[in-house]
């Protein structure tokens, strides 16, 4: 079995459909919500992944004002946070969060920390201690502002970080920020990463002296 290894000194993590797999909900709630607005939930579904609530309401009901797509937001936060029915990890992700516990890493999710507490419990994965959620960014994924904030938390350029994500809106944000990006998961597979998983099961992480932080990544 062929291998890619990939160097860094420290890991930015997305969360829905990177480390926890929250379709179910994601698909639930946003169904209710399209069919209220009349939109076709099919269609909505395939631009949700990735950005906070707002945004996803700006692209999909662009005349909207955006007060009301943050007032819809929070009603869908809460409605989300309330219902973990089906929220369970990705393959592979208890392993590798232990594997890295010692090793600087981030969170970096477009859920608010409630909705990320709740699905990391859920899925019974420890919650990094450096994390930047929804409160703290001023833009939504594809901007790079949450990854460039998490980076500069752990005290390491965007080079010298590896970032881990399934969706289009985040592989975008992570390319933005200058950094390589790990696609996990069908979703990431056409939108050429640096390197694609099925899911984290294909990776073995390994350390160096020095610190570095090797990732052997496994042909699917």
């Amino acid at each position: 079995m062929s291998a890619t290894v990939l160097t860094a000194s420290a890991l930015l993590l997305d969360m829905d459909g990177t480390l926890v797999n929250s379709d179910a909900v994601v698909e639930r709630c946003w169904r209710r919500w399209a069919l209220k607005h009349g939109l076709d939930p099919e269609a909505a579904l395939k631009v949700v992944h990735g950005r906070q609530g707002y945004a996803t309401m700006a692209v999909l009901l662009p005349e909207r004002p955006v007060e009301e797509n943050f007032a819809d937001n929070r009603v869908m936060l809460a409605e989300e946070t309330a219902d973990v029915d089906g929220v369970v990890p990705v393959g592979g992700a208890p392993a590798f969060m232990a594997a890295i516990a010692g090793l600087p890493h981030a969170l970096v999710t477009s859920a608010d920390s409630a909705l990320a507490t709740a699905r990391m419990t859920a899925a019974a994965l420890p919650m990094p201690a450096v994390r930047v959620t929804a409160e703290q960014v001023g833009a939504s994924k594809p901007d790079p502002e949450g990854f460039l904030k998490g980076a500069a938390e752990l005290g390491f350029g965007p080079a010298d970080c590896i970032v881990f994500e399934d969706s289009e809106a985040g592989i975008a944000a992570g390319r933005a920020a200058g950094m390589r990006v790990v696609g996990v998961g069908p979703r990431a597979a056409a939108l050429s990463p640096d390197a694609h998983v099925e899911d984290l099961t294909q990776i073995r992480v390994e350390t160096a002296e020095d610190g570095t932080i090797r990732l052997h990544i496994s042909a699917a």
